[in-house]
């Protein structure tokens, strides 16, 4: 049996400091530990919300066909899989075809497949979809608030930044050098993953130092 783990953070923030991921990281490691076992592998996806489905999760599309009959894949908590229980089900049912099963470090109802364990999934499940949604709202609440009052709303996009007013942006000469990169590149046909890998090989990096994202690249391409 080998134990695959599966580390998810929502936002970019999170995954450039690495907190979420170490936190999570460290989840896991202790309950292999505590089955006398070791990770055979970590596989993560960073800055991906958990409304998405497996088809937009890269690090869980390549965990996945990795696994084998018997496997285990291994989150720090349910949540980590995602926060729409349609998503999770097809998650479920993608590594239930390849003979493994998903456990959770914190258990939540993973130790077995009687009614009462599936029925703690499914509440488990829908407690993280209701606070999404609840983060969702409170958070277009504050905007709205925010925006009536006159104050800016959001970071300011890469490409740019603020002017002394604190209301207008300047273009940034060396990000939208990185701008224009990126879309070349998408035009000659390459993936999100691919342009992240080929700005890395060229010295470009994001304004915290680090490589790109696929998912910063999606919103350098949309700038």
């Amino acid at each position: 049996m080998a134990i695959f783990a599966y580390l998810r953070v929502s936002t970019l923030d999170q995954a450039e400091s690495g907190a979420g991921l170490a936190a999570q990281l460290d989840a896991c490691r202790r309950f292999a530990k505590s089955q006398e076992a070791e990770l055979t592998a970590v596989f993560e996806d960073r800055g991906i919300s958990g409304s998405k489905g497996l088809e937009a999760r890269p690090g869980l599309l390549d965990a996945v066909a990795t696994m084998g009959k018997g496997d285990v894949l291994l989150v720090a908590k349910r949540d980590r899989l995602g926060r729409d229980p349609i998503q999770v089900a097809l998650i479920e049912r993608a590594v239930s075809r390849k003979g493994a099963r998903i456990v959770s470090a914190a258990g939540e109802g993973t130790d077995g497949d009687d009614p009462a364990s599936i029925l703690m999934r499914r509440m488990v499940d829908a407690f993280a979809e209701y606070e999404r949604l609840l983060i969702g709202a409170r958070t277009k609440s504050a905007m709205g608030a925010m925006k009536r009052r006159g104050e800016r709303v959001g970071q300011i996009p890469y490409g740019y930044s603020l002017a002394t007013d604190g209301v207008k942006l300047i273009p940034v000469s060396a990000e939208q050098e990185v701008i224009a990169e990126a879309r070349r590149l998408h035009g000659a046909g390459l993936s999100l993953r691919g342009i992240a890998k080929e700005l890395e090989a060229r010295g470009f990096a994001s304004r915290s130092g680090k490589a790109f994202l696929a998912e910063q690249v999606k919103r350098l391409l949309a700038a």
